[in-house]
């Protein structure tokens, strides 16, 4: 379903002067997928009925447990979202009255009476994620007989647990991995569980991936370790070009994470670790509307003017502006625009010693975004750096943040590509010059906390940038080009120059409707592609 619209408005980002916008034909698109994309089939657990243990009844006198075969229980269950367990009771026995009890292994339990052979559905939410052990028994109070069946359960979701910044892999010195380039069309892979005090049980990580010593285009796919590599990417380079990207990628059942080249030219690859998630109580996130916590150019957060080359600042991340005393970390998108000289950034948590590790590579003149995630200290703040020789202006938006009191946990789905406009068949046309598209990522919102995206704009012509925000409007306002506009964002997620093609992560909120709009910010025409990998739920 699609329907023409103006966008109207006007935002200020990094590197992008105001003007008066003019009418374009943004694309509203319905459904991302068959119902909620965010509530695709997860793992499914399985007991079958030739487990059923069968007791007779005290007092049944000479009805014994092997006189009545029949009674059994057959028990599937479907973690289909962070929290959720979805669980079919097959029962087959006698035409009687047969007393059901579910306990589903954290202290509560579901009662319901049957008559003979059936099936029951339970839809049970977790109020923690972890593992548990789901046990029906079948009474049949009649024949004195009593059938029980259990199977052990697993939550598809994750909660997070900061890591202070650390190198797992750098080919260029033999870190984490053999020294020497990774060759086109090749992999390399990272230790991840087990590896720099991250538990065993880690179910995904969170990687700082960078792409260096280039000589021809690429991109690089992050996957678990021994899983079927995806269609999708996680970042792009071309010859000459130093590009991170965060990643937020499940973790093997070998504890590895792998990561492949897809050119056909050898590259050297790094990856730092900034958390990573498990089946226990730790963070949950918070989705926030993007809000602007440090600008250098306007004296924002810390002192006016450029962040001097090898020099730090540390701001206050907690209590403004909508975050809460006490978090464990930040979503942050980290800008770099009017650098002197190339470098990098580093964010780690405040007053803490500067890592070896990195989050954002530019060069002279430059402007590029990063994603990152980040703990904060002891008394909330943050700290940046600046590893070149020269100034540059940093820009810094919080996108969200992980706490104990947060209840979404992470569950990472199988990646797939929601939006690629250069498909002429699906998709009417590029992202147009200062307008936007909808996209219904989840037509049933509640539960729904954020997503996770990689976003990637090619094809470029000018200068730009990128914006991700929930929608404020309905589907019906969406679609209706005669209604109110939504507010052009004031934050970017990434920067482009003419003939670029960049890659960010966005972990955005779905706001009341479930609606994702993507704002080019620039003033031509340029494609996008939203490869989907993973969303937050509170259910």
């Amino acid at each position: 379903m699609t329907a023409a619209l103006v966008a109207a408005g006007l935002g200020l980002v990094p590197s992008t002067a105001s003007a008066t916008d003019g009418p374009t034909n943004p694309v509203a698109h319905g459904p991302a997928a068959s119902g909620n994309a965010a509530k695709a089939s997860g793992e499914t657990f399985h007991s079958p009925a030739d487990r059923t243990v069968r007791t007779a009844l005290p007092g049944a006198r000479n009805k014994a447990a092997d006189d009545h075969p029949g009674l059994a229980v057959e028990l599937t269950g479907e973690s289909y979202s962070a929290h959720r367990l979805g669980l079919t009771i097959k029962i087959t026995g006698p035409d009687a009255e047969l007393a059901v009890v579910v306990d589903f292994g954290d202290g509560t339990t579901e009662k319901k009476t049957v008559k003979g052979t059936g099936e029951i559905y339970h839809d049970h939410v977790y109020a923690e994620v972890g593992e548990y052990v789901v046990k029906v028994t079948v009474t049949d109070v009649a024949n004195g007989i009593q059938a029980a069946n259990q199977t052990a359960f697993a939550t598809a979701g994750a909660k997070f647990t900061p890591h202070a910044p650390t190198r797992l892999l750098d080919t260029r010195d033999g870190t984490g991995a053999k020294a020497g380039k990774v060759v086109g069309r090749g992999t390399t892979r990272v230790k991840v569980a087990g590896n720099s005090g991250i538990p065993v049980g880690a179910r995904a990580v969170v990687l700082n991936v960078t792409v260096t010593n280039t000589t021809a285009d690429g991109h690089v796919t992050a996957y678990a370790g021994g899983g079927s590599r995806p269609d999708t990417s996680n970042l792009n380079y071309t010859a000459g070009q130093s590009v991170p990207n965060l990643v937020i990628v499940p973790v093997g059942e070998d504890g590895y994470v792998e990561l492949f080249n897809g050119g056909w030219s050898p590259v050297d690859l790094v990856a730092d670790v900034t958390g990573y998630f498990t089946r226990s109580a730790a963070g949950g996130y918070t989705a926030l509307t993007p809000a602007r916590f440090v600008d250098t150019r306007e004296g924002l957060g810390t002192a006016k003017g450029r962040l001097a080359g090898r020099g730090t600042f540390t701001t206050q991340i907690d209590g403004l502006r909508n975050v809460p005393k006490g978090i464990t970390a930040v979503a942050l998108n980290v800008t770099a625009t009017n650098p002197g000289e190339a470098g990098h950034l580093s964010v780690f948590p405040g007053g803490s010693q500067t890592p070896t590790a990195s989050n954002l590579n530019f060069t002279a003149g430059q402007t590029v975004a990063n994603s990152v995630i980040v703990p904060v200290s002891a008394d909330g703040r943050i700290s940046v750096f600046n590893g070149a020789w020269a100034g540059t202006d940093v820009v810094v938006d919080v996108v969200g943040y992980y706490s104990k009191d947060s209840r979404a946990a992470y569950r990472a789905v199988d990646p797939w590509r929601a939006i690629d406009t250069r498909d002429t068949v699906a998709w009417p046309g590029r992202l147009p010059a200062r307008g936007y598209f909808s996209q219904w990522f989840a037509p049933e919102p509640e539960g729904v906390e954020a997503f996770t995206f990689n976003t990637t704009v090619t094809n470029t012509t000018d200068s730009g940038f990128l914006s991700v925000a929930p929608s404020p409007l309905p589907w019906e306002e969406n679609t209706d080009p005669n209604a109110p506009k939504p507010p052009r964002p004031g934050s970017s997620t990434l920067n482009w120059t003419k003939g670029a093609t960049v890659p960010n992560l966005v972990q955005t909120g779905v706001g009341e409707y479930g609606i994702i709009n993507f704002w080019n910010q620039g003033w031509k025409d340029a494609d996008l592609i939203v490869d989907v990998f993973g969303v937050y739920e509170t259910n």
